[in-house]
Protein backbone atom coordinates (compact mmCIF):
# COMPACT_ATOMS: atom_id res chain seq x y z
CA UNK A 1 0.00 0.00 0.00
CA UNK A 2 1.69 3.50 -1.07
CA UNK A 3 1.83 6.00 1.53
CA UNK A 4 -0.81 8.54 0.92
CA UNK A 5 -3.05 5.49 0.81
CA UNK A 6 -2.77 4.75 4.71
CA UNK A 7 -3.06 8.17 5.24
CA UNK A 8 -6.24 8.69 3.18
CA UNK A 9 -7.08 5.48 4.72
CA UNK A 10 -6.95 6.80 8.59
CA UNK A 11 -8.72 9.88 8.07
CA UNK A 12 -11.27 7.96 6.28
CA UNK A 13 -11.55 5.18 9.31
CA UNK A 14 -11.25 9.13 11.61
CA UNK A 15 -14.15 10.48 9.32
CA UNK A 16 -16.76 7.17 9.76
CA UNK A 17 -15.60 7.50 13.51
CA UNK A 18 -17.16 11.10 14.32
CA UNK A 19 -20.36 10.27 11.95
CA UNK A 20 -21.20 7.43 14.21
CA UNK A 21 -20.07 9.16 17.58
CA UNK A 22 -22.33 12.17 16.54
CA UNK A 23 -25.15 10.04 15.52
CA UNK A 24 -25.29 8.59 19.08
CA UNK A 25 -25.07 11.75 20.90
CA UNK A 26 -27.57 13.12 18.81
CA UNK A 27 -30.16 10.51 20.13
CA UNK A 28 -28.97 10.73 23.74
CA UNK A 29 -30.34 12.81 26.27
CA UNK A 30 -30.20 12.97 30.26
CA UNK A 31 -33.13 13.39 32.43
CA UNK A 32 -34.52 16.85 32.16
CA UNK A 33 -32.37 17.79 28.52
CA UNK A 34 -33.30 17.51 25.02
CA UNK A 35 -31.96 15.25 22.07
CA UNK A 36 -30.10 17.13 19.74
CA UNK A 37 -32.29 15.35 17.04
CA UNK A 38 -31.97 18.50 14.21
CA UNK A 39 -28.00 17.35 13.83
CA UNK A 40 -28.77 13.76 12.36
CA UNK A 41 -29.76 16.13 9.18
CA UNK A 42 -25.84 16.79 8.35
CA UNK A 43 -25.19 13.51 8.99
CA UNK A 44 -26.87 11.94 6.49
CA UNK A 45 -27.29 12.17 2.50
CA UNK A 46 -30.03 14.51 1.30
CA UNK A 47 -32.40 10.93 0.78
CA UNK A 48 -30.79 8.94 3.48
CA UNK A 49 -32.79 5.91 5.18
CA UNK A 50 -32.96 5.02 8.57
CA UNK A 51 -34.41 1.59 8.77
CA UNK A 52 -35.43 0.33 12.10
CA UNK A 53 -36.22 -3.83 11.68
CA UNK A 54 -37.01 -5.48 15.26
CA UNK A 55 -40.27 -6.43 14.41
CA UNK A 56 -42.04 -8.61 11.28
CA UNK A 57 -42.00 -5.65 9.27
CA UNK A 58 -39.18 -3.11 8.90
CA UNK A 59 -40.28 0.15 9.78
CA UNK A 60 -37.94 2.59 6.83
CA UNK A 61 -37.98 6.00 7.29
CA UNK A 62 -36.55 9.61 5.79
CA UNK A 63 -34.74 11.46 8.02
CA UNK A 64 -37.39 13.60 8.98
CA UNK A 65 -39.53 10.65 9.63
CA UNK A 66 -37.62 9.34 11.71
CA UNK A 67 -36.86 12.33 13.95
CA UNK A 68 -40.64 13.41 13.92
CA UNK A 69 -42.19 10.51 16.61
CA UNK A 70 -38.99 11.06 18.30
CA UNK A 71 -39.36 14.49 19.18
CA UNK A 72 -43.16 14.24 19.49
CA UNK A 73 -42.74 11.57 22.29
CA UNK A 74 -39.80 13.46 23.95
CA UNK A 75 -42.18 16.91 23.76
CA UNK A 76 -45.22 14.97 24.95
CA UNK A 77 -43.44 13.78 27.93
CA UNK A 78 -43.32 10.02 27.20
CA UNK A 79 -39.73 9.62 26.53
CA UNK A 80 -37.62 11.82 29.53
CA UNK A 81 -34.18 10.22 29.03
CA UNK A 82 -32.79 7.53 26.46
CA UNK A 83 -28.35 7.22 25.64
CA UNK A 84 -27.16 4.77 23.14
CA UNK A 85 -23.56 3.99 23.10
CA UNK A 86 -21.27 2.23 20.30
CA UNK A 87 -19.87 -0.76 22.36
CA UNK A 88 -17.49 -2.49 19.30
CA UNK A 89 -17.71 -1.73 15.90
CA UNK A 90 -16.01 -2.91 12.54
CA UNK A 91 -15.33 -0.70 9.97
CA UNK A 92 -14.44 -1.58 6.28
CA UNK A 93 -13.93 1.30 3.21
CA UNK A 94 -13.27 0.86 -0.35
CA UNK A 95 -13.01 3.98 -2.34
CA UNK A 96 -15.92 5.78 -1.67
CA UNK A 97 -17.98 3.78 -0.31
CA UNK A 98 -17.58 2.40 3.62
CA UNK A 99 -19.41 -0.01 5.98
CA UNK A 100 -19.78 -0.12 9.73
CA UNK A 101 -21.11 -2.77 11.91
CA UNK A 102 -21.85 -1.60 15.24
CA UNK A 103 -22.87 -3.08 18.37
CA UNK A 104 -24.98 -1.22 20.87
CA UNK A 105 -26.67 -0.55 23.92
CA UNK A 106 -29.36 1.17 24.76
CA UNK A 107 -31.23 2.77 27.55
CA UNK A 108 -34.05 4.98 28.48
CA UNK A 109 -36.93 5.90 30.57
CA UNK A 110 -40.61 6.01 28.82
CA UNK A 111 -43.60 6.33 30.78
CA UNK A 112 -41.59 6.51 33.46
CA UNK A 113 -40.37 2.69 33.18
CA UNK A 114 -36.94 2.55 32.17
CA UNK A 115 -35.81 0.42 29.59
CA UNK A 116 -32.66 -1.15 28.24
CA UNK A 117 -31.55 -3.12 25.03
CA UNK A 118 -28.63 -4.02 22.79
CA UNK A 119 -28.45 -4.69 19.13
CA UNK A 120 -26.67 -4.23 15.74
CA UNK A 121 -26.79 -1.52 13.49
CA UNK A 122 -25.44 -1.56 9.48
CA UNK A 123 -24.54 1.66 8.60
CA UNK A 124 -23.58 2.22 4.91
CA UNK A 125 -21.82 5.65 3.95
CA UNK A 126 -20.70 7.70 1.35
CA UNK A 127 -18.00 10.21 -0.09
CA UNK A 128 -19.59 13.33 -0.87
CA UNK A 129 -18.28 16.31 -2.43
CA UNK A 130 -18.82 17.85 1.17
CA UNK A 131 -17.42 14.72 2.91
CA UNK A 132 -18.30 11.61 4.09
CA UNK A 133 -22.32 11.07 5.02
CA UNK A 134 -24.46 8.48 6.13
CA UNK A 135 -26.80 7.03 2.97
CA UNK A 136 -28.32 4.11 4.84
CA UNK A 137 -28.80 2.62 8.68
CA UNK A 138 -30.90 -0.41 9.93
CA UNK A 139 -30.50 -2.22 12.99
CA UNK A 140 -32.17 -5.11 15.27
CA UNK A 141 -32.45 -5.67 18.73
CA UNK A 142 -31.50 -8.58 20.42
CA UNK A 143 -34.99 -10.41 21.58
CA UNK A 144 -35.68 -14.65 23.02
CA UNK A 145 -34.05 -16.02 20.35
CA UNK A 146 -31.98 -13.44 18.51
CA UNK A 147 -28.37 -13.02 20.60
CA UNK A 148 -25.67 -10.68 19.71
CA UNK A 149 -23.09 -13.45 18.37
CA UNK A 150 -19.55 -13.07 20.55
CA UNK A 151 -17.69 -11.74 18.05
CA UNK A 152 -19.63 -8.79 17.83
CA UNK A 153 -19.12 -8.26 21.42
Amino acid sequence: MAQNDTVTSEHDDAALDRLAEAFFHAVSFEAGGRPAYERIHDLFIERGLLIKNVGETPEISSVAEFIAPRQKSVESGELTAFEEIEIRHSTDIFGNVGHRLSTYTKKGTSNGEPFAARGVISTQFVRTPDGWRMSAMAWDDERPGLEIPDRYL
